[in-house]
C-alpha cells in the first residue's frame, strides 16, 4: 500500500465536505471542556479548530503524518500543539482522555496495529470516536474514473499500481477494536454524498489524489478532463462513512 502526498493549502481550501463530516462526528464526543484530547490526522485544522474550543480547560495534541498538512495546521492555530507523527508509532509524554479522527483511517493499511496503537494512548475509560471511508466509499465514483485509467496514455502508468486505501466494513472493524484490547466498540457505515463547490480541485486534491499523483506532470490536467467529462455534472462524490465509537 503506497503512501500519498497531501498539499495543506489545497486541502484547506477545498476541504469544506470533509469539515462538515468531521463537525458531525465531534458532536458525539461528550466533553467537560478540561480533558485532554488527541486528534489524529489533524489535516490542515479545520476540525483541530472547532475541537480546541470546546476545551477551554483542556488541551489538545493534533498529529498528522503529512507535513504539508501540519505546516497549513500550524499557520490555522498558532500556538498549537500540532506535531508531525504516525498515528502506527504514537510516542506521547501521557495517556489522552479522548482520541478524535475524521477521515483518516482509510489511508492506512494496518487497522489491527492502528487500534493497538491508539489503545494504548488512551487512559483505561478513554473514549476513541472517529470516522473514515468506510466498505463501499466512492464505488461509483471510482467505477467511472476507472474507465478512464484504462485508457491510454493512463493505464500504461497503473499496471502495477496498488490503491493507498483501507474501505474497512463494520463488523471487521470492531473485532480489531476488541482484539487490540477496546473493552467496547460499536462500528456502523453511513452513506454521507456530497456535491464539492469546486470539484475539479477536490477530486485532484482528495479522491482521486493518489491517481493524478501517479502520472507525470503533463498527464495531470487532460486526465481531469477526461474525469469530469466521463462524471457529468453535477459531481455527486457517493461517499460512506465507517463510524467508530470505542472505549477503552
Amino acid at each position: 500500500m503506497s503512501i500519498r502526498e497531501w498539499d495543506g493549502a489545497s486541502y484547506d481550501r477545498i476541504s469544506a465536505p470533509m469539515e462538515a463530516l468531521g463537525r458531525e462526528v465531534l458532536a458525539r464526543l461528550a466533553l467537560r471542556g478540561d480533558e485532554l484530547v488527541l486528534d489524529v490526522g489533524c489535516g490542515s485544522g479545520r476540525i483541530t479548530e472547532a475541537l480546541i474550543e470546546r476545551l477551554p480547560q483542556g488541551r489538545v495534541i493534533a498529529i498528522d503524518a503529512s507535513e504539508s498538512m501540519v505546516a497549513a495546521a500550524r499557520e490555522r492555530l498558532p500556538g498549537a500543539d500540532v506535531r508531525v507523527m504516525d498515528a502506527l508509532e504514537l510516542e506521547l509524554e501521557e495517556t489522552v482522555d479522548a482520541i478524535l479522527s475524521t477521515a483518516t483511517f482509510h489511508w492506512i493499511a494496518d487497522h489491527a496495529r492502528l487500534f493497538r496503537s491508539l489503545r494504548g494512548a488512551l487512559r483505561p475509560g478513554g473514549r476513541l470516536l472517529a470516522q473514515c471511508g468506510g466498505e463501499g466509499n466512492i464505488a461509483q465514483l471510482r467505477g467511472r474514473a476507472g474507465t478512464v485509467l484504462e485508457r491510454e496514455p493512463y493505464a500504461t502508468h497503473f499496471h502495477d499500481w496498488q490503491p493507498p486505501w483501507n474501505y474497512a466494513g463494520p463488523q471487521e472493524t470492531r473485532a480489531r477494536l476488541l482484539d487490540a484490547g477496546f473493552a467496547t466498540a460499536e462500528c456502523w457505515l453511513q452513506p454521507a454524498p456530497k456535491q464539492p463547490e469546486q470539484p475539479r480541485e477536490f477530486l485532484s486534491t482528495i479522491v482521486l489524489g493518489p491517481h493524478v499523483q501517479r502520472l507525470p506532470q503533463e498527464l495531470r490536467e487532460p486526465f481531469m478532463d477526461e474525469v469530469l467529462e466521463v462524471l457529468g455534472e453535477p459531481v455527486v462524490v457517493d461517499y460512506v462513512r465507517l463510524n467508530i465509537d470505542a472505549s477503552a
